[in-house]
């Protein structure tokens, strides 16, 4: 299956176009190996040659394209084996801060598999040294970063062990979530609850994927288990009217990348979304870009597709946007300073319309 087209971004009104880039905005779900531009890809795939990812542009793209959920995950996981040394973090963490500064993202938790980069031979310390000179590198661009560290899930346990073991020896600065990624199917939550319940007792917030690939199910053990508070995707939640009308009274946040579950196989077509319904529930939602570099898409591209196929106006975009950022765990005095940007950006739109 090749990465569907969606609206593309050159053929959108200006004014739409300027209105989104102009919302100040919070990204929750963006991984930092997935939102690496091609750019910056293809420079770590000539450092490394061996790894055999393409060393051109048009090949990185064919390499990008996605025949289900399961071939994602196998790119991804060789993709991964580009980033063998602490310059590799750092060069990332910089080049997703600076990307992300470009859509005027604002403050963004970056989503981080620490597992992956120590089996790659980075030393703990100095995983964590690079994060921090990547995020001052990022700041520099005029965005906040704060990390998530999740568990590939297709590593099982095993990684889930090493990977809190990591975070509560060497957790730096910024560290406010822990997560679990990679395939749903045949990862069972509650074979992490342990690993979570120590995460908890950090201070770190419980934010697994769930429900993007498999049924409502999981997105029930993600949160009696694993005590989530908020939820990566979890658009098949929609399939149990009951948990839709628990997870909007208990004010769970879902984080949806509609482009990424275009891109997976999630769904087949936009207009089978959920997007629209669970808002319709109550569900407080969120628009993020999951994977941006391989699934060729930005945050402003979400916000602009979420008012074209999602007929969401400008008024119901900036109420996505305040969401976000109430939904973050960024510090309160930063809340306030994005809230108040974006209600002037509104106010702005609707005195000239």
């Amino acid at each position: 299956m090749s990465n569907p087209t969606v609206v593309s971004p050159m053929n959108r009104d200006k004014p739409v176009d300027a209105f989104v880039h102009a919302l100040p905005k919070a990204e929750l779900h963006v991984h930092l190996l997935g939102a690496a531009s091609p750019e910056t890809v293809l420079g770590l795939a000539r450092r490394h040659p061996e790894v055999g990812v393409p060393t051109e542009l048009d090949g990185l793209r064919e390499f990008f394209r996605f025949s289900d959920f399961a071939h994602f995950i196998e790119v991804y996981i060789q993709t991964n084996q580009l980033v063998t040394t602490p310059e590799d973090v750092a060069d990332l963490v910089a080049g997703v801060g600076a990307d992300l500064a470009g859509n005027n993202v604002r403050y963004a938790e970056l989503t981080v598999t620490p597992d992956s980069q120590l089996l790659m031979g980075i030393a703990p310390d100095e995983l964590a040294e690079a994060l921090l000179a990547g995020r001052a590198r990022a700041r520099e661009a005029g965005i906040e970063l704060a990390w998530v560290f999740d568990i590939p899930g297709e590593l099982g346990l095993p990684s889930g062990e090493r990977t809190i073991d990591w975070v509560e020896q060497y957790a730096p600065d910024g560290s406010v979530g822990f997560g679990l990624g990679g395939p749903e199917i045949g990862v069972e939550r509650p074979q992490f609850a342990d690993v979570f319940a120590r995460a908890r007792a950090l201070g770190l917030a419980s934010v697994p994927h769930a429900g993007e690939t498999t049924g409502p199910q999981t997105v029930r053990d993600a949160i009696e288990v694993l005590g989530a508070v908020r939820i990566g995707h979890g658009i098949r939640a929609i399939d149990d009217p009951v948990l839709v009308a628990e997870l909007a009274d208990r004010g769970i946040p879902l984080e949806i990348s509609p482009t990424s579950n275009l891109c997976t196989g999630a769904v087949a077509t936009l207009d089978e979304h959920p997007f629209n319904a669970l808002r319709a529930a109550g569900v407080v939602v969120t628009l993020n870009s999951d994977d941006p570099g391989m699934f060729d898409t930005t945050l402003d591209h979400e916000y602009q597709l979420a008012h074209d196929a999602f007929r969401l106006s400008y008024a119901d975009l900036a109420d996505l946007a305040r969401t976000a950022v109430d939904a973050s765990f960024a510090p309160d005095g930063l809340k306030l300073d994005i809230r108040a940007e974006i209600d002037a950006v509104l106010a702005e739109e609707l005195l000239e319309s």
